[in-house]
């Protein structure tokens, strides 16, 4: 069998951090391209960092995604 290929769009959106208690995907928090003046500090400031996604179907589905993240 052959190599698997990386699906490049899903790449370009999550990052896979691994750690001792298992692999965990990040991911950009949505809505900051345009309308950001008018949030508050809080949601702002939440919107800059990344955030883990729960494991699920989506994780397991991102995974196979990314042959490289096993």
């Amino acid at each position: 069998m052959g190599k698997l290929k990386t699906h490049k769009a899903t790449a370009k959106r999550f990052a896979i951090k691994k750690s001792k208690k298992g692999t965990k995907i990040m991911s950009r928090t949505g809505g900051q391209d345009h309308f950001n003046a008018r949030e508050g500090g809080n949601d702002k400031r939440n919107k800059r960092s990344d955030k883990s996604l729960s494991i699920g179907k989506r994780h397991k589905n991102i995974l196979k995604a990314l042959p490289y993240a096993k």
